[in-house]
């Protein structure tokens, strides 16, 4: 579960907001990454207290990344987990999503030798016994409010009677954008009419990508770490597009794979609407 900030304890545990250590803080940063199979919570922890973080590196006690949406999962992990990997099925957090960290006693703990609490613990400290299982400290809230980074905002469509092909890919200062000769090539009043779409969505992918690869490449290779924010507005959508689906190095190879990761399965949705249309009879 989630800890509130008053919530009481009858013996010390480190938060943020009670005065049970003297100078003690457990302190939680998250970023938020994903593709389209996984979440991933980059962590950052900051726990002020010694004899806290000795239970943990004996393994007396235990860390656990909770993450509440519809429901609570727990994820253990220890001082050095930089993130975790969640997959897509096992959490959703298109709505409000919020993650805490807690450290949970493996056994019976004393409190004899805590050298971090406030001075009115230490006078009885000798007597502090907690069992199994106790909380022994929670951080702050971290709370995200749904996922972002849409990749369908990199597009606009505009249809051209004067184009000699069918339709024509475009990259434009900001978006990529789909000329159609014909608005029935749009496939418009077809149930699931967007998803018919979704192959000129990915030859549009394509084709900005190779030219990414173009302007920041090195030999046909892109590290996303190694290159600046780019100037051009629509580079920049996609670098911070693949940056935020974790997509690490581009090449002419793997642009394929990028697309996937950054695109929510744009050809398996388009077959899904073809089979939908097909078991309708229209």
């Amino acid at each position: 579960m989630i800890y509130k900030k008053d919530a009481n304890f009858p013996y010390p545990v480190l938060t943020n907001t009670s005065n049970s250590y003297e100078s003690g803080g457990f302190t939680l940063s998250v970023d938020l990454k994903e593709n389209t199979d996984n979440y991933r919570f980059n962590i950052e922890l900051e726990i002020e207290s010694d004899f806290l973080r000795k239970l943990l590196s004996t393994r007396k006690a235990k860390l656990y990344l909770v993450v509440q949406s519809k429901d609570n999962k727990f994820y253990e992990v220890d001082l050095n987990t930089k993130f975790i990997d969640i997959p897509k099925n096992r959490i959703s957090i298109n709505n409000r999503t919020s993650l805490q960290m807690s450290i949970q006693s493996k056994e019976e703990i004393s409190f004899a030798y805590n050298n971090d609490i406030n001075s009115f613990f230490k006078e009885f400290r000798e007597d502090i016994v907690v069992s199994r299982y106790a909380i022994l400290g929670f951080s702050n809230t971290v709370i995200f409010e749904g996922s972002s980074s849409k990749p369908f905002d990199l597009f606009e469509r505009k249809v051209n009677p004067a184009l000699s092909s069918a339709i024509k890919i475009e990259l434009g200062s900001e978006t990529i954008i789909i000329h159609y000769r014909d608005a029935d090539l749009q496939f418009v009043g077809l149930p699931m009419s967007g998803n018919f779409n979704n192959p000129y969505i990915y030859m549009g992918l394509q084709k900005a990508l190779s030219r990414f690869i173009g302007n920041y490449g090195e030999d046909g290779q892109v590290y996303i770490e190694d290159v600046d924010l780019p100037t051009d507005q629509l580079d920049a959508k996609l670098y911070r597009l693949m940056k935020a689906k974790m997509v690490v190095e581009l090449t002419s190879e793997t642009i394929d794979d990028a697309i996937y990761n950054i695109s929510d399965k744009v050809i398996e949705k388009y077959a899904l609407a073809v089979k939908g249309l097909a078991t309708s009879g229209d």
